[in-house]
This record gives C-alpha cells, structure tokens and sequence, in this order.
C-alpha cells in the first residue's frame, strides 16, 4: 500500500501508525499548494478532494479521510491499537478518533487559513482551547488516552498537540498534553516518521 502525505500534516497520524503496527508501505510526499506529487502528476487524479492523508491499496482502491483510514489499518494490525468488532471498547477508540477529527482538527484547518480573520481566530482559539481542556482531563497520566497501550487516537493527538504548541503559544495549560507528547517523542516509530518528514530536531552529539 501507498500513504499519500505532506510533512506536519494530519497525514503524520497513519503515517506513525503504520511503522506502529509494521505494515508494509510507500509514502509518497504531496505538495499540498501546488497538489502535485513529486513525479510532477496533479494529487487529484489520487484524490479528487485534494487533501491528505489518501491510502492506495494494493488492488488500487483509495481510501481517503483520516479516521476511516485509521480504522482502516487498526483493523489489519493484528494488535490491540483498535479492539475486535463487538468488543466495547472499540466503540470507545473510535469515539475519541472522532472527537479529535471533528472537534480539534478541523479547528485548526481555521488557523491554519490566511483568509481567516484574526477575530475569527481568536474566536476559534477560545473554542479549541476548551476542548483541549477536555483532552487534557481526560488523558490524565495516561500513557496514552486508554491508559497503558497506544490505540488509534494517539498518533492522531500527537499531531494535534504539536499543532496546538505552534498555533497556541505552547501547551503550558495542558501538562498532560506536555508530557503525552514527550512520551511520544520517544517512540521509534514517531522518531522515524518525523525524521522521514524532515521534522525530527535531533541533539546535538557530544
């Protein structure tokens, strides 16, 4: 399979999955002012809507949409990071991956557009910010949003909190967020797709 993706975008959530869960795959980079890919081909004849992340499988299918497509691969994973059909708790993973795609990632696409005006941002930034309070609650000591295992929204979070720290002045109201993200930093699977973006800030040696 093949994940279509830009460097900090919401893309970086299955990207991190997949090393994760250790399904094979390409990732191609998009250049989402121009929509094309780096062979010089327009991104819409992949996905019409422009936008990523957008999964190509293998029998050439494209699945677009962030929380499908993290179900997606939760499903094939082999793993905990999504329970089993009609067990509960999957209910409870997939409701946390909705929250975090509905209300605080397309918040930030607000924040992120430059015809936006700044009493709208600060509008929106009230908003987010509250629900960051929620996340924040809710995620407690964690490790992660479902206590001591990664599951599908954590990726999707951590792209959220390293959004929030550029966007919002830090993350000094939400210690757990901090610390959540600090976590998370440590993880190779997070290390290897921030430095695949481009995005990994690494220490110094010596």
């Amino acid at each position: 399979m093949k994940l279509y993706y830009s460097p900090g975008a919401c893309s970086q959530a299955p990207h991190i999955l997949l090393h994760e869960i250790g399904l094979s795959h390409d990732a191609t980079r998009v250049d989402l002012k121009a929509h094309v890919l780096e062979d010089g081909r327009s991104y819409y004849d992949v996905n019409p809507k422009g936008s990523v992340p957008a999964l190509e499988l293998d029998n050439g299918e494209v699945l677009t949409e962030n929380a499908v497509i993290l179900q997606y691969l939760g499903d094939r994973a082999g793993s905990d990071v999504l329970p089993g059909v009609g067990e509960f708790r999957r209910y409870r993973v997939l409701e946390a991956v909705n929250f975090i795609s509905t209300e605080l990632h397309k918040r930030f696409g607000f924040l992120f557009n430059p015809e936006v005006t700044d009493e709208m941002k600060a509008i929106v930034v009230r908003d987010v910010s509250k629900k960051l309070d929620y996340t924040d609650e809710r995620l407690g000591e964690g490790p992660f949003l479902f206590g001591d295992e990664l599951t599908l929204p954590d990726p999707y979070l951590f792209v959220i909190a390293g959004w929030a720290e550029k966007m919002l002045g830090g993350l000094q109201r939400w210690p757990n967020l901090v610390a959540f993200r600090e976590r998370m930093l440590q993880r190779p699977s997070v290390r290897h797709v921030l430095r695949f973006e481009g995005l990994l800030q690494e220490e110094p040696a010596g």
